[in-house]
C-alpha cells in the first residue's frame, strides 16, 4: 500500500490533542507530528455538568485550526473522539452537534470501556514485549480526570477491568478546597483510595500477585522524564518513585513547575496522580512502574493501521473481550459447561447462515458474548432471569464494547427467555435504533435456537451440522440419547426464528455408528 496519512484528534479532560501518523505496509505506522492545546474541560464537566460558552468557543476554535492542518497535509483519514469530559456532561449531545456543525468534523464520544480499550491498544502497539509482559501478573492502570481504570492480566488473559470513581481532576477539585494543607489533602485522598481498593482487592484481585504495574498518566511521565531524561521506556523502581513522591507531595503547582521545568498544567494534577499511583504500587507490591508515553491517539492509529493491513495485530484483542465476558459469567456462577455448549452451537448456526443474515465479524462477537452471559440473571433470581440479566449487563462495563453494543447484548440475553418486544414497544423503554433492533432480532433468534438444543443442561447435542434445505434450517446431530426435551423446546421457541429468517429450525437426529 502507498504511504497514507492518518490524524487522531482526542478531546480530553485537560487538553485537546492531534497526532499525525504515516501509515505504510513497509514501516507500519509512526507519528510524525503532534499538536495540543490546554483546554480544561474537566473542571466544568465534573463540577457543573456542562461546558461554559468560553470553553466551548475555545474548543471549536482549536478544532478548526486542527482541521486546517489536516486539509493542508491532505490527510487520508482521521478520527476524532471525546472522553469523560464530554461523556459526563448533561449537554453532551448538544455539544456534539455544535462541534460537528461548526467544524465539519465527525465526533465520537467514547464510552468508558471503549476509551480504556484504546489506551490498552496504545500500550500494546508500542512494545514488542507486551505479550511477554502480560504472561505474569500485570495491572494496566489509567489515571484519568474523573476515574481510575484498573485492568488485570494473568497468563496473558484479561482477568478483569474495573472503573473506580477516583480521578486526578475530580478529587483535586472536590477535596483540595476542603483540606487544611497539602498533608491533609494527601490524608483525605489516601483514606478514599484505601476504601475503594480494599473492595477491588476482595472482589477481583484476591490472591493474585501483580508483579508489573503499567500506568498511563501524562503528569507522572513528565515528572520522571525530567528526572531521568535518558532512560528508555521510562520504568521507575519503587524506591525511585518513593524518593520523588516524598519531594513533590507537599509542593504546590508553582513549586513543582519551577523545580522540574514541567508545564504548569501538568503540575496542577501531578500530586493527586502521584498519590493514586503510590497507593497502587504499595497495594500490589510491585517492584516498580512502567510509564509509557502513549495516548488514545496511538490506539486510534493502531486500529487504522490494522484495518489498512499495514500492521499485523500482535495481540488478539477480541479474545480479551471474550475473556472479560467469561470472567463476568464466572462471577455470576453461570453453568460453565452449558454456556460453552450454547456458545459453540450459536456460532455454528451463525457461520452457516452468513448469506442469510448478512451480519459481520463484529455481530458474531456480540452473539458469542450473549451466549457466554445468557445465564447470569439466575444469580439474582430464578423466576425473573431475563430482567435480572438485562440489568446486570447494562450496569456492567465490558471492555471494548460501546454503550450501544452493550445494549444489543443485554437485549439479546433478555429476549432469550422473555417475550420478544417489537420495535415500537422496545423504543419506548430504550434508545435502540432501528438498525440495532434488526441485529437484536437476528441474534436473539439464533441464541434461542442454540439454547433450546441444551435445554436439559446435559450437553447432549454437540458438533451440530447446520444446513439450509428449502424453508428449513436442518440441525443435524449424531446421538443415541433421548432428545425429546431439546426437540420440544426447539419447536416451542421457533416462532421468532421463522419470523426473522423465514426458516423453520428442525432437529435431525441420526444414531451413532458403532464399530
Amino acid at each position: 500500500m502507498a504511504v497514507k496519512l492518518f490524524a487522531s484528534v482526542m478531546i480530553g479532560s485537560t487538553e485537546t490533542e492531534m497526532k499525525i501518523y504515516e501509515v505504510s505496509a513497509r514501516k507500519g505506522f509512526h507519528m510524525i507530528d503532534c499538536v495540543s492545546r490546554r483546554i480544561d474541560l474537566g473542571v466544568d464537566a465534573y463540577e457543573r455538568g456542562s461546558l461554559s460558552t468560553e470553553k466551548l468557543e475555545m474548543l471549536v476554535g482549536t478544532l478548526n485550526e486542527y482541521r486546517g492542518i489536516m486539509d493542508g497535509l491532505h490527510v487520508d483519514a482521521y478520527r476524532m473522539v471525546g472522553t469523560s469530559a464530554l461523556r459526563e456532561i448533561r449537554t453532551g449531545l448538544i455539544v456534539k452537534d455544535s462541534i460537528e456543525r461548526r467544524t465539519g468534523l465527525k465526533l465520537t464520544i467514547l464510552s468508558n470501556s471503549e476509551q480504556r480499550f484504546l489506551d490498552y491498544k496504545a500500550i500494546a502497539s508500542q512494545t514488542e514485549s507486551f505479550e511477554v509482559v502480560i504472561k505474569k501478573g500485570t495491572a494496566i492502570v489509567d489515571i484519568g480526570g474523573s476515574s481510575l481504570q484498573i485492568s488485570m492480566f494473568d497468563k496473558d488473559k484479561l482477568i478483569t477491568t474495573q472503573n473506580v470513581r477516583i480521578g486526578k481532576i475530580a478529587t483535586r477539585s472536590k477535596f483540595y478546597p476542603l483540606a487544611k494543607n497539602n498533608a491533609h489533602f494527601e490524608h483525605l485522598l489516601q483514606e478514599l483510595l484505601d476504601h475503594e481498593l480494599n473492595g477491588f482487592e476482595k472482589l477481583y484481585q484476591k490472591d493474585r500477585k501483580i508483579t508489573t504495574l503499567i500506568a498511563t498518566n501524562k503528569e507522572l511521565h513528565a515528572l520522571f522524564h525530567a528526572l531521568y531524561p535518558d532512560r528508555e521506556g521510562l520504568t521507575v523502581t519503587k524506591e525511585e518513585f518513593a524518593s520523588a513522591y516524598g519531594d513533590i507531595v507537599h509542593m504546590n503547582a508553582e513549586e513543582i513547575t519551577r523545580r522540574y521545568s514541567i508545564p504548569f498544567e501538568y503540575a496542577v494534577s501531578l500530586v493527586p496522580s502521584a498519590i493514586i499511583c503510590r497507593s497502587l504500587l504499595l497495594r500490589f507490591e510491585s517492584e516498580g512502574v512502567w510509564l509509557p508515553a502513549v495516548s488514545i491517539g496511538d490506539g486510534l492509529a493502531y486500529d487504522y493501521a490494522v484495518q489498512a493491513k499495514a500492521v499485523n495485530s500482535p495481540h488478539a484483542f477480541d479474545e480479551d473481550i471474550i475473556a472479560a465476558s467469561r470472567s463476568i459469567a464466572k462471577r455470576y456462577k453461570s453453568h460453565q459447561a452449558h454456556i460453552r455448549n450454547v456458545e459453540e452451537n450459536s456460532l455454528a448456526i451463525f457461520d452457516k447462515m452468513k448469506k442469510i443474515h448478512q451480519l459481520g465479524k463484529r455481530e458474531r462477537l456480540l452473539l458469542q458474548i450473549s451466549a457466554i452471559l445468557h445465564n447470569c440473571g439466575k444469580y439474582i433470581s430464578l423466576t425473573d432471569v431475563a430482567d435480572c440479566a438485562y440489568n446486570i449487563l447494562m450496569a456492567t462495563e465490558i471492555i471494548g464494547l460501546s454503550h450501544s453494543e452493550r445494549q444489543i447484548v443485554a437485549n439479546v440475553v433478555r429476549f432469550n427467555t422473555a417475550e420478544f418486544y417489537y420495535y415500537d414497544d422496545l423504543a419506548q423503554i430504550s434508545s435502540v435504533s432501528r438498525e440495532e433492533y434488526i441485529v437484536i432480532a437476528k441474534l436473539t433468534a439464533i441464541l434461542r435456537a442454540a439454547n433450546a438444543l441444551d435445554r436439559s443442561h446435559h450437553e447432549r447435542i454437540r458438533d451440530i451440522n447446520v444446513s439450509v434445505k428449502g424453508s428449513k434450517l436442518i440441525l443435524g446431530v449424531q446421538s443415541d440419547e433421548d432428545l425429546t426435551l431439546e426437540r420440544g423446546t426447539l419447536e416451542e421457541k421457533d416462532s421468532l426464528f421463522e419470523e426473522v429468517y423465514n426458516l423453520k429450525p428442525v432437529l435431525h437426529q441420526t444414531k451413532q455408528t458403532r464399530k
